[in-house]
Formats: C-alpha cells, sequence, structure tokens
C-alpha cells in the first residue's frame, strides 16, 4: 500500500523545549521525576503510568498540552500555577492549530481517488490526547514518533472527538475493537482477518500493541472479564501473526515480544476470571514459553504469578505454591520490592488451599514486610492494581481458605473501604468475599446487607466469579431467611438473569 502525503501551506516547526518543565524537575533524574508523578497522582487517585520517556517527550516539547488526568497530577504537584506556567500551551491553541491543519489537509486532497482516505493521516501537533470518556484513565501512549511526517503510522495524538469516539467504540465492541483502532494494528488485524500474512512489524507496532493490553486492563477493572474476553482474543491472534512476520529492528521485535507475552497473560486473566480455566492456563503457558524464548524474566515472573493463582483457584495448591515461587526466582533480578509482596501473597494463597497454617503466615509476613517497603520505579506497569486494598483482599482470601471467618472478614472490609470506587470490579469482588466471610461467621444480617452492595455494582460488572461467590453465600444464608435483611437479599439474587 502506497502511502499518500499531505503539503500543509505552513512548515512542519521542530518542537520547541519546554524549559520550564526542565527547571521544575530540578536535579532529580527523569525516571525520579516520573515516580514523583506517580506517587503524586496516587495521592488524588489518579492513576498515571508516567516514565523517563515521557518526562523526556514532554522537556523536548513533543507534547504541548497533557491529557486531563496529566494535568490534575501537575497542578497538584505545584500548586498556585497554571498549565502555562509549567511550560504547556494552551489547550485551546493547541486544538485551534489541528483544525486548521485538518482544514488544509481537506483542500489538497479534494480531489483525491476514491479508497484512498484510509490511506492518509492529516497533519497533527504534538498533543496528549484528553482523556474524555473516562477522567481517570490511567494509561497514556508514550511513544515517540516521526515529527518531520504527517503521516506517521502510529500517531496517538488523535482530535477530542475522535478519541471520545474510540473509546465508546471499545466499550461497545470490546478488545477487538480497541485494538483495530490503534494505527498499524489495525493493518494487520485486517490482513490477518482476510488470512494474509501482514508486513513488517514497525515500533509503531509494537507501540499499538502495548496501548492495546492497557485498554484491556482498564475496562477489566472497571468491567470485570465476562464481556470481554471473546473478544480480547482477535488482537492476540493479529501479535502472533505479527512476531511471525518479523520485525524491521532487533528492538522492535523484543518489544512485539514482550507486548505478545503481556497481551496472552491478559487474555489469560480474562479466561481466568470469567471462569475458563483451561482456556487461561492454555494463554498463561503461551505466554512463558514466550518469556523462555526470549529470556526475559520479567515476563516469566508475571507468567508464573497467574499461573499461580489459577492453580489456587483450580483446586491445585501445591502448583500454587510451586508456580508462586518460581515466580520470585525470576523476579528476585528485577529490584521490585511490591511485585516480590504479590508473589508472597501468591505463594501464602497455596499454603492456605494445603491447609499449611504456618506456611501460610510466614508468607502473608514476608509479603507484608516487602509491601512496605513501598513502590519503585522497577514496579511493573501492570502492577497498577496491587494498593493496600488488594493485600487486604488477597490476605482476607487466604483466612477464608484456612476457616478463619472473623478475621477473614476483617480484611475483607478494610479491602472494600479502600478500593478506589472507579475500579468497580475490585469493589464488588472484595465485598462479596465479606459477605461470604459474614455468612460463614454466623452473621448473616451483616452478610445479607454486604451482599446488597455487591447487587448494587452488578449493573456495571460481568465476572464470573463473583457470581460464584455470591451464589455460595446465598445458599449459605438459606437457612437464615427469617434473619433481618436476609430474605430480601435472597429474593432479589434469585431474580438475577443467569450467566452462560
Amino acid at each position: 500500500m502506497t502511502s499518500s502525503t499531505v503539503t500543509s501551506s505552513r512548515p512542519d516547526r521542530p518542537p520547541r523545549p519546554n524549559l520550564a518543565f526542565r527547571r521544575l524537575r530540578g536535579k532529580r533524574s527523569p525516571a525520579e521525576f516520573a515516580a514523583a508523578v506517580r506517587r503524586a497522582a496516587r495521592e488524588i487517585g489518579e492513576r498515571v503510568s508516567c516514565d523517563a520517556r515521557y518526562i523526556g517527550r514532554v522537556e523536548a516539547g513533543e507534547i504541548r498540552c497533557p491529557n486531563y488526568a496529566y494535568e490534575r497530577v501537575f497542578l497538584h504537584m505545584f500548586p498556585g500555577r497554571t498549565l502555562t506556567d509549567l511550560g504547556f500551551a494552551p489547550r485551546s491553541s493547541v486544538r485551534g492549530r489541528r483544525a486548521r491543519a485538518d482544514e488544509e489537509a481537506t483542500g489538497a486532497h479534494a480531489d483525491r481517488a476514491p479508497g484512498t482516505a484510509s490511506e492518509t493521516r492529516r497533519a497533527r501537533e504534538p498533543y496528549d490526547t484528553p482523556d474524555t470518556q473516562y477522567p481517570h484513565h490511567p494509561y497514556d501512549t508514550h511513544h515517540p514518533h516521526d515529527r518531520h511526517h504527517p503521516h506517521h503510522p502510529y500517531d496517538p495524538h488523535d482530535d477530542n472527538e475522535e478519541s471520545d469516539v474510540l473509546r465508546r467504540a471499545f466499550m461497545m465492541s470490546g478488545a477487538t475493537v480497541a485494538a483495530a483502532s490503534l494505527g498499524p494494528l489495525a493493518l494487520a488485524h485486517d490482513a490477518v482477518a482476510a488470512g494474509r500474512p501482514p508486513r513488517r512489524a514497525g515500533a509503531g507496532h509494537a507501540g499499538a500493541l502495548e496501548e492495546a493490553v492497557r485498554r484491556i486492563r482498564l475496562l477489566d477493572d472497571r468491567h470485570g472479564a465476562d464481556g470481554l474476553y471473546r473478544r480480547a482474543a482477535a488482537p492476540l491472534r493479529t501479535a502472533y501473526a505479527l512476531l511471525d512476520a518479523g520485525a524491521t529492528r532487533q528492538a522492535t521485535a523484543d518489544r512485539l515480544y514482550a507486548g505478545a507475552g503481556e497481551l496472552a497473560i491478559s487474555v489469560g486473566w480474562l479466561a481466568h476470571d470469567s471462569g475458563r480455566f483451561d482456556d487461561a492456563r492454555s494463554h498463561y503457558a503461551e505466554a512463558l514459553a514466550t518469556s523462555r524464548m526470549t529470556g526475559d524474566p520479567a515476563l516469566e515472573a508475571h507468567a508464573f504469578c497467574n499461573m499461580a493463582f489459577l492453580a489456587r483457584d483450580a483446586g491445585r495448591p501445591r502448583e500454587a505454591v510451586r508456580a508462586a515461587q518460581a515466580a520470585q526466582r525470576a523476579a528476585r533480578s528485577l529490584g521490585s520490592a511490591r511485585l516480590l509482596s504479590l508473589l508472597a501473597l501468591r505463594e501464602a494463597g497455596g499454603w492456605a488451599g494445603l491447609a499449611d497454617r504456618v506456611g501460610c503466615e510466614q508468607a502473608l509476613t514476608r509479603a507484608q514486610a516487602l509491601f512496605g517497603q513501598g513502590p519503585s520505579d522497577a514496579d511493573p506497569e501492570w502492577m497498577t492494581f496491587y494498593g493496600e486494598a488488594e493485600l487486604e483482599g488477597l490476605e482476607a482470601q487466604c483466612w477464608s481458605t484456612l476457616g478463619d471467618w472473623p478475621r477473614a472478614a476483617r480484611h475483607a472490609r478494610r479491602a472494600a473501604a479502600l478500593q478506589d470506587p472507579h475500579f468497580t470490579r475490585n469493589l464488588a469482588l472484595y465485598s462479596a468475599e465479606l459477605a461470604d466471610d459474614l455468612a460463614r461467621g454466623g452473621r448473616p444480617d451483616e452478610a445479607a446487607g454486604a451482599g446488597m452492595r455487591v447487587l448494587d455494582l452488578l449493573g456495571e460488572v460481568q465476572s464470573s466469579r463473583i457470581h460464584t461467590m455470591l451464589a455460595g453465600t446465598a445458599r449459605v444464608l438459606l437457612p437464615h431467611r427469617r434473619a433481618s435483611g436476609v430474605s430480601a437479599f435472597l429474593d432479589r439474587h434469585a431474580s438475577l438473569p443467569r450467566t452462560a
């Protein structure tokens, strides 16, 4: 496919460095400053995946105006300052420049032959796209692109209206649309769907693949796995087709393998959380094989982490312990205490399944100590879900497996109280855990109240795991129908539509 070009009447100017932002960084390295941005985001309930590359792009002037999430974080970090004080251009001026470029592109190609519209991208100004659909979107695309070519195949700086449409399409049509909407991944996706081999992959394909992983994780956090799993398989097939096609550079190949492995884990998790254990096991094994082929310890640790969780849920606790221990061996060189903390919790879950209280308590103590060391720049991006609420929730599951219902309920209650309400799926999960622990601990009225809160959230969440937990709680509460609130909960639960 040949690419067409648009010549603007205004020459494409090089980006102007943001010296004001550079001064604010001071003596800190870009990585240290990115860590400070992430900490500030957590303080106000935002989640941004800021890294040294993003800071470099801001300072180089490639991002002239941040998206709304980053704007809130920067203004929190530097109270009393405006975006202009931080060296950014006013949002309205950036939009206006792009609108003029659109008009020029339209005029330059008024006589373009039919069928070439999809081959042409209009000129863009550097602009970090605001998330108008989700004001608390934690993910941003931080991949450099060729500023001297207005039609680079992967341009994440879409205008507001287009970005909003893409996000609505993602919600309605699932992960396939999201992945296929991301620049060059769309072309590869179309080629695979038509049975044609895709072209050799470039950096744009790798960036689009990484963004697809981020968006799938976000939607799972907010809405659960059931509605996403089937549709998420398509971008995964596209990723493997890109690997088979090869890459233009070794660095791109490394990113493609890592991205495909992470996508396999994400799709495996969607299968896992929706009760398709065999599918999940297959996807996790594929990710593990990819990590071994490329010598990627971070991907290996992630794959073993999820395999341990799956083994626990599938009733294979000894396998869960061994997988968690293998994950810890892979992760030791990565320098992330938070990752090791999560892996210790995975091990604790296996020991609880073996009814080994001592082994479980030792692993829990280790997990808490590692968590207490705090976050670091080495923490993997996929671990954004792991905060104090998740720590409490996983510990609650351990005590529940050991049959210590009061202790489990205490931790589940803390998890629900600590959870950011924007992430509805986890809030529903912790509340369901609390309801079950209270029911089994002989407190049916409180259990019914917690169960009602879960039912209130099910309009936004599709998770077989949560439905299964609620069904178990309802069975436990049946003999207590006369207790306060129990009958109302049972009746409402019985009226739920049956899940496939």
